[in-house]
């Protein structure tokens, strides 16, 4: 009989914009979060250290006991953590998908601020939720009013902080007034936190385990990927309230089973091992940010708000053609890039840029990038 997909991968179809393959031969690609940097070298004598040591068998189903606690004691720093309230999960993805199917059911509405990742509203449709976009302010800042006249009857709102696409960071009082918003409503809160690392200019990040109003109703993810570029490690966590986390790590026993015994001893490792290396990374992508500004700088009916965090550029362009085309029109010119709809409806009119590359790589794909751009008046 001929197969046809579930309902909830037709759903998922439907509403998503992400790319389905790989750019091809000879295409700069300026498209992915996968930063160009290797895994640190103590890591990876980590993982060869573990194996050497024995750690091939089944681990824990809720994470190594050694490195939750080393991931609570971390956390701490600006609340009080537990052990029980970690979950490590299959990267940052499999804590998403995780705390969102252990928390929400079928028609709930998710309350997704954006542009945001494009994955949030993925997993909602799995899940059988309702994505819920809500246009923030135009510098791509919390609009609480908007989330206040959408909160009534919603279950949970979901952040991105810093944020991909737009490298905004997110304030302590907004970050506070949510948490106030969330408990008159009765929302939880999840916050994606995979780049707070990577912050520039000396702005101020506040995660939101340091804020208060938030403690009691949050579900934080966090990543190895980009802080240690462990792109490929597949190593994530949630921290939340332990009944949440019970909830999520049935979950992801029941979906993905134990992680790899032997790269959770490399987690610990890039934990606990004092290190410059994150610091180097980030220093580094300031000044490619630096080179993408300049290179866009001159460029006729384009701009973009330098961003505080993360590694990509929102680009904005006057030309009346779409963001999907765009983004085509770009591969026909050598480079990938991501348009800015992918992101959720206040993301038309934008691309985004990936900066996660060699400098060499930004300057090419830029170039072209800035003949298509500059002539798009053409094209609508």
């Amino acid at each position: 009989m001929p197969f046809e997909p579930s309902h909830a991968v037709q759903r998922i179809l439907a509403q998503s914009q992400r790319p389905g393959s790989p750019p091809g031969a000879g295409i700069i690609r300026l498209v992915s979060g996968d930063p160009d940097f290797a895994t640190p070298e103590y890591i990876r004598r980590a993982l060869i250290d573990a194996i050497e040591a024995g750690y091939t068998h089944y681990a824990d189903g809720q994470g190594d006991p050694e490195l939750r606690a080393a991931l609570a004691e971390q956390a701490s720093r600006g609340a009080d953590v537990t052990p029980t309230q970690v979950v490590v999960t299959h990267g940052g993805s499999g804590a998403l998908a995780s705390a969102l199917l252990a928390t929400v059911n079928p028609g709930d509405r998710i309350l997704l601020p954006e542009p945001t990742y494009s994955a949030y509203a993925d997993v909602a449709v799995m899940a059988g939720a309702e994505p819920v976009f809500v246009p923030q302010t135009a510098d791509f800042h919390l609009d609480l009013d908007a989330l206040e006249a959408a909160a009534g009857g919603a279950r949970l709102v979901v952040l991105c902080h810093p944020c991909n696409p737009t490298g905004v960071v997110y304030r302590l009082d907004e970050l506070q007034a949510l948490g106030e918003l969330a408990e008159r409503h009765d929302l939880l809160v999840l916050s994606d936190e995979a780049y707070d690392h990577i912050v520039y200019d000396g702005v101020a990040f506040t995660s939101t385990l340091a804020v208060p109003a938030l403690r009691d109703r949050l579900i934080y993810c966090q990543t190895f990927s980009k802080t240690y570029a462990m792109t490929g490690w597949r190593l994530g966590y949630l921290i939340a309230p332990p009944d949440v986390a019970a909830a999520a790590s049935r979950i992801h026993r029941s979906l993905v089973g134990p992680l790899n015994s032997a790269t959770q001893r490399a987690a610990l490792a890039a934990v606990t091992t004092p290190s410059d290396w994150p610091e180097r990374m980030r220093r580094e992508y300031q000044e490619r940010r630096e080179l993408v500004v300049q290179l866009l700088a001159d460029v006729p009916g384009v701009s973009m708000v330098p961003p505080e965090g993360a590694f990509y550029a929102f680009i904005h362009y006057d030309a009346p053609v779409s963001s999907r085309q765009v983004a085509a029109l770009a591969r026909e010119h050598g480079v990938a890039i991501r348009s800015g709809s992918e992101y959720g409806p206040s993301g038309e009119g934008y691309v985004r840029v990936a900066f996660s590359s060699s400098r060499a790589d930004i300057t090419e794909g830029l170039m072209r990038l800035r003949s298509l751009l500059a002539g798009l008046d053409g094209q609508g």
